[in-house]
């Protein structure tokens, strides 16, 4: 043990601090979280036996109508098809669930859980400078727009007005609206769609001051949420189920998913992290918020292992959030002390695995009576901030906090690399954005709560930062290729005991690790590998009591409740979270 006395306190506090890190990333890692028994998820296991509950079931192959039946047999009722991952989603009384469980076809059995938005509201008005920060208005000037590539936003629809004529196809899964033109009640998806690809043109001053990362991108709106924020994970795969039948007649190359659910149980068996995977596997890159759950120290891990499905599958991009600092420069930027952090629960995915702006952002509105705007009316933005002489408010702008802010800034990047390389796989455009990321960070930083006094302290580590913040014009000059049947999933960590070290895990046919294409350390940044090779604790701090205790997550009511935001409040300076069902 090293002998810190000699040190300066301000040293001698850093040291502290990375001892505290490093016994919270062991004890998760050596932990050997399990998921429910058997096929049957561990939130099934505590239902009222008579019951009625809605399930996704999974099977061995695209259920037949031999299978449905024998759901039906059991008192069950066929509600809809998910062929995407050979399953389907059943009303069935919870006491046959075991019984249903036990047939031979059947691989897996979860709740149609809820999903909600990542983004929250923010009471202190600031310019955001995503483009700038991003190099985009660069990218924009030379003629990168996102022009001809398709884009799936997943969400609570888009108000098509104002800012987007390039809304190609609408289509609700929720029964709000008609099918050829969606009406966001909530202001979620269109603030997104706006970040993405909204044309900015109500801000017109010369310049379009709020217009979007790739403004000539088609938007394809696809509405899984309703006018509270939430929806149901069967209508996400639906929806993403559609975005892939229509990849060919709209050019999607994306779909941005700006929404999150608890991690339960593994990538492997979460139907959502299934429907992205074959997204995926189809050609589509899938841009996933992590989560805002960088705060929540409910277990005492300070925010660690709080990222969320399906950002948790390796295989997609998952974003966390950055704050521009309201200025033009990159070089003062800060993590977003909310911005939820891996590796993942269960499987222990080093995630998130890129961060861009998600603070303050100020993009599309959609209609004063939706919700968010309708509640926040604060969050409006002033006239004053685009045309100089006016003081009154504006309703065409509204501003969000959260990691589905900084979600859409990727996704419209990976846009335009589209545009620019239209052969590029979804493995290329995710290294691609990775290795041309920025590396250059602070060891940490601090926020402080107005309100609480509580100082949060966020280490810029591969599990807060991924492989860095994005620059998508260092990301057009790029020349990183890869070799046909390699992948760029995210590795997973895994601790040693017998030597005291962390370690990075690549699957087969990975292109990155120290044996491959790339080294760690071009990905990743050597600052934030190179505490990989210290000594870590082995105090055990999470423990699956931790996650399924009566005192934090017990039925997702303490995170997921309402008029929660994990537990604590968020600085005016970073985002004041609402949380109804969730942060958003």
């Amino acid at each position: 043990m090293a002998n810190t006395s000699q040190l300066t306190p301000a040293k001698r506090t850093k040291v502290r601090m990375k001892k505290t890190f490093v016994l919270f990333l062991s004890a998760f890692l050596t932990s050997g979280l399990c998921a429910g028994s058997g096929k049957l998820a561990k939130d099934l296991e505590a239902l009222d036996p008579a019951a009625n509950v809605d399930v996704i079931v999974q099977f061995k192959q695209a259920p037949t109508e031999v299978q449905h039946q024998r759901a039906m047999s059991r008192g069950g009722v066929h509600k809809k098809a998910l062929d995407l991952i050979k399953g389907a989603l059943y009303s069935i009384p919870a006491n046959k669930l075991k019984e249903l469980s036990e047939d031979p076809d059947v691989v897996y059995i979860s709740p149609d859980r809820t999903v909600n938005s990542t983004s929250s509201t923010t009471t202190t008005m600031g310019l955001d400078y995503f483009r700038e920060s991003m190099n985009d208005l660069t990218a924009q000037q030379s003629g990168w727009t996102g022009k001809g590539v398709g884009v799936a936003v997943i969400d609570s629809g888009i108000t098509n007005l104002g800012d987007f004529s390039n809304v190609v196809h609408a289509e609700s899964f929720i029964g709000l609206t008609s099918s050829t033109s969606n009406v966001d009640y909530y202001g979620h998806g269109t603030h997104v769609a706006g970040i993405l690809s909204g044309s900015g043109k109500r801000s017109q001053t010369g310049f379009y001051t709020f217009g979007g990362m790739a403004p000539g991108a088609s938007l394809i709106d696809l509405q899984v949420l309703d006018g509270t924020g939430s929806g149901s994970v069967s209508n996400v795969i639906a929806a993403i189920q559609r975005a892939i039948a229509l990849q060919s007649t709209y050019n999607i190359g994306i779909i941005n998913l700006s929404i999150g659910q608890p991690v339960v149980e593994s990538y492997t068996q979460d139907p959502l992290c299934q429907a992205v995977e074959q997204a995926w596997q189809a050609g589509i890159v899938v841009v996933v918020a992590a989560g805002n759950g960088g705060r929540n120290n409910s277990a005492g891990t300070n925010g660690y292992g709080t990222i969320t499905s399906p950002g948790n599958d390796p295989h997609v991009i998952t974003v966390g959030a950055m704050r521009t600092m309201d200025t033009s420069t990159r070089s003062d930027d800060l993590i977003a002390s909310y911005s939820s952090k891996g590796p993942t629960l269960f499987d222990q995915i080093v995630k998130p695995d890129i961060v861009a702006p998600g603070n303050q952002i100020i993009s599309t509105a959609a209609l004063p009576s939706a919700t968010l705007e309708a509640t926040y009316p604060g969050n409006y933005v002033p006239y004053s901030t685009y045309i100089q002489t006016w003081s009154i408010t504006s309703p065409y702008y509204f501003q969000l906090s959260g990691t589905s802010m900084a979600t859409p800034v990727v996704s419209g990047a990976a846009a335009l690399l589209l545009q620019q390389n239209p052969g590029m796989t979804p493995d290329q455009v995710k290294a691609r954005l990775m290795t041309t990321a920025s590396k250059t960070f602070p060891v940490s930083s601090t926020a402080v709560d107005p309100v609480t006094g509580i100082v949060y302290t966020s280490y810029y580590d591969l599990f807060t930062i991924g492989a860095g913040y994005l620059d998508a014009w260092a990301a057009l000059n790029g020349t990183t290729t890869i070799p046909a049947g390699e992948t760029a999933m995210s590795p997973a960590a895994t601790y040693n005991s017998s030597s005291g070290q962390v370690s990075l895990v690549f699957g087969n046919n990975v292109v990155w690790g120290s044996n491959v294409v790339w080294g760690t350390n071009v990905v990743w940044g050597s600052s934030v590998v190179s505490g990989m090779n210290v000594v870590w604790g082995t105090n055990p701090v999470w423990a699956s009591n931790v996650v399924w205790g009566s005192s934090t997550l017990q039925g997702f009511n303490v995170v997921w409740g309402s008029n929660v935001v994990w537990g604590t409040s968020v600085p005016a300076s970073e985002s004041a979270s609402l949380a109804v069902n969730g942060d958003h």
